[in-house]
């Protein structure tokens, strides 16, 4: 089942550019251009671990493959403006060996890179919360028997659900909306996995 890219999302689908995104600079690059807007690569360099000279090689890098482009209104090379050419990025598995381990590397790099979330908003974020906000918060861990199609359509129907709320305008946002991060991981099993307990 095809979702459309309801998020409006930059897809990725060169291995190359799977392989140029799984670099933990890039990924903290782009990430910081999705969320924060755009900026200088002297201004992304104390976030993202760099200096500004490889923070800039980075970008034009990024930019070589569509995920950055130069922002309106940045006309002074010197201080060249970025932003992120979209929200956010997608990509899936393609079938071939190459793509395959492509793939893998890129998925690896963003499981590393978000592993450590949980935690450090339970600790760092969670204690300055207000009462409602940390009573919604919270996880789901719970294992399903389904078939790949039904997989596919569990996928969509969540992007279904999301959509409204990732492509909503700053503008078409109630009053006391904050940023909440959603993450959601599908793991199949391997084969013979499949048998309920």
């Amino acid at each position: 089942m095809d979702s459309g890219n309801r998020f409006g999302d930059v897809e990725v689908t060169d291995p190359k550019a799977m392989r140029a995104l799984a670099h933990p600079v890039r990924l903290a690059v782009l990430e910081r251009l999705q969320r924060h807007g755009p900026a200088t690569a002297t201004q992304l360099s104390p976030h993202v671990g760099a200096t500004p000279s490889v923070t800039s090689w980075h970008l034009r890098h990024l930019a070589g493959f569509g995920l950055v482009r130069d922002a309106e209104g940045g006309t002074d090379r010197r201080e060249r403006r970025w932003e992120a050419a979209a929200r956010g990025f997608r990509f899936e598995v393609p079938p071939d060996d190459d793509g395959r381990s492509a793939a893998r590397v890129l998925t690896g790099e963003m499981f590393a890179r978000t592993a450590e979330l949980p935690l450090r908003w339970l600790t760092d974020t969670e204690p300055g919360l207000e009462a409602e906000w940390v009573a919604l918060a919270g996880g789901l861990n719970t294992r399903i028997v389904v078939s790949a199609e039904e997989l596919a359509g569990l996928r969509d129907a969540v992007e279904a659900l999301l959509a409204p709320y990732v492509r909503r305008e700053a503008e078409c946002r109630p009053p006391g909306s904050r940023g909440v991060r959603v993450m959601t991981y599908a793991l199949p099993e391997g084969p013979g996995g499949g048998e309920p307990e």
